[in-house]
């Protein structure tokens, strides 16, 4: 086997099948070894969180029934006061974040300025990662400019097959929304960067398969290819290549699972879309793994990452919770008599974030770290309420970052600190030189190691 540059990042297979690989020691330069490239994800969860599962101390404003709601009973009063402290105690909703918690930091009293004119939710997930200054836009309702994931991809993302990957785990078709409730992802004003919503899409535009049938298992297609390769590295790379190998395995069976349940629901008289009962977490975590493949074998470096689009009343299977679809949005609505139900898919969603944590901290890195120790990854909503639809007190956690991010801990920013302070900070951390971002005033200097 030729051991080319192209070869040792390569696997091909017939019908231009490619499956990239991962560092690899083996077939590594000293070089090559050395350069960890910094990487950033946006984790998006549309219609906000009910407040007080999340946030700290709010639990005492309304005490709901059942077994969350006695939970929260033991939560103390926040004291408005503090800018940081160390994260300890976790709300019902943050309770599956406990192993990550010494890799993650909780933000709160990030606002972002709703512009009058145009639908509350319409801006806050199209905006999210533009926070433009309200009414500075010439020729739109929303305050959209060029989104921080194409900014930073300018920096971070010249290189890469991809400059940046957009997905949205939104299976439903039946779309009565504009594009600016299912995408965060824009290259200006008016100028969307469409997502990819279906898993198999995903599949064929990362490993350059046709999609037929004679293309379907890229693992078979270079199989001998990875054989061949198999032979020239080292024990520990053998079992590392295994392990990533069988993982592109599980991708395609679980990827095939799912298409025939679509298949066979299809043929059944059902109210809702087919779509509507495949089973949520699977399906977000299968979107979840294709995006780690594609960061941990550098096709990108920047990544947007929809749970879902905002107000589509299409409900969702969410299993292990309900023995029916349910939809967010309507459930969102009904809080008084829907907290419990809400408060479980406000932690469902969480579950999915610290998956996406768990599953990149299990990728090491060419300088003994993971990656997700060179990633930041931040999961957000575009409201901080999403039965008030309030813009102020954004629920957000960064984690990731390895030294370069304090981790570990509870920070509170003073009211009426913009969300783009955020983006601003991000961004010089992954080494733009930028001193403001939209409508910031300033970085966040207690999220900076």
């Amino acid at each position: 086997m030729k051991k080319s540059i192209s070869r040792r990042h390569l696997l091909r297979g017939l019908g231009g099948a490619a499956l990239a690989l991962p560092w690899l020691e083996s077939l590594a330069s000293t070089q090559a070894a050395a350069e960890v490239p910094l990487r950033m994800v946006q984790f998006y969860v549309p219609i906000g969180v009910v407040r007080r599962g999340f946030f700290p101390g709010e639990a005492n404003h309304v005490i709901p029934k059942g077994n969350l709601g006695n939970h929260m009973k033991s939560l103390g009063e926040q004291d408005p006061t503090f800018r940081t402290k160390p994260l300890t105690e976790l709300t019902p909703t943050l309770e599956p974040l406990e192993k990550f918690k010494h890799k993650a930091t909780l933000i709160t009293g990030m606002d972002r300025t709703f512009q009058q004119g145009t639908d509350v939710h319409a801006q806050c997930a199209s905006c999210f990662l533009s926070s433009a200054k309200p009414y500075t836009i010439q020729g739109s309702a929303w305050p959209l400019d060029r989104t921080l994931d194409h900014i930073v991809a300018d920096h971070i993302g010249r290189t890469t097959p991809f400059r940046t990957l957009e997905l949205s785990c939104n299976s439903h078709k039946d779309n009565k929304e504009s594009i600016y409730f299912d995408n965060i992802s824009w290259y200006g004003t008016g100028h969307v960067a469409p997502s990819l919503r279906d898993p198999r899409k995903v599949y064929q535009r990362l490993f350059s398969s046709r999609g037929d049938a004679q293309t379907r298992a890229i693992t078979d297609l270079v199989l001998q290819d990875a054989n061949d390769l198999k032979r020239d590295l080292g024990y520990a790379d053998r079992e590392k290549f295994t392990e990533y190998f069988d993982s592109i395995r599980t991708i395609e069976t679980q990827m095939s699972r799912l298409e025939k349940m679509k298949s066979e629901l299809a043929k059944v008289s059902i109210e809702e879309p087919p779509e509507a009962y495949l089973p949520r977490g699977e399906y977000i975590r299968l979107m979840g793994d294709l995006m780690v493949v594609a960061l941990q074998t550098g096709l990108t470096n920047v990544a947007t990452f929809m749970v879902g689009p905002e107000r589509w009343d299409t409900p969702y299977m969410f299993e292990g919770l309900f023995d029916k679809p349910r939809s967010h949005h309507q459930m969102s609505h009904n809080q008084t008599k829907m907290i419990d139900d809400l408060l479980e898919v406000d932690k469902f969603h969480m579950q999915q974030y610290v998956y996406l944590l768990e599953k990149m901290d299990q990728v090491d890195q060419a300088d003994g770290t993971s990656l997700l120790d060179n990633t930041l990854v931040t999961y957000g909503s575009g409201l901080g309420d999403g039965s008030t639809h309030q813009y102020n007190d954004l629920p957000i956690i960064v984690a990731g970052g390895g030294k370069r991010l304090k981790s570990g801990q509870h920070i509170n920013m003073p009211e009426g600190t913009p969300l783009a302070n955020l983006w601003l900070t991000q961004a010089q951390m992954l080494g733009l030189p930028i001193q403001e971002f939209a409508d910031s005033t300033g970085t966040i200097e207690a999220l900076i190691a």
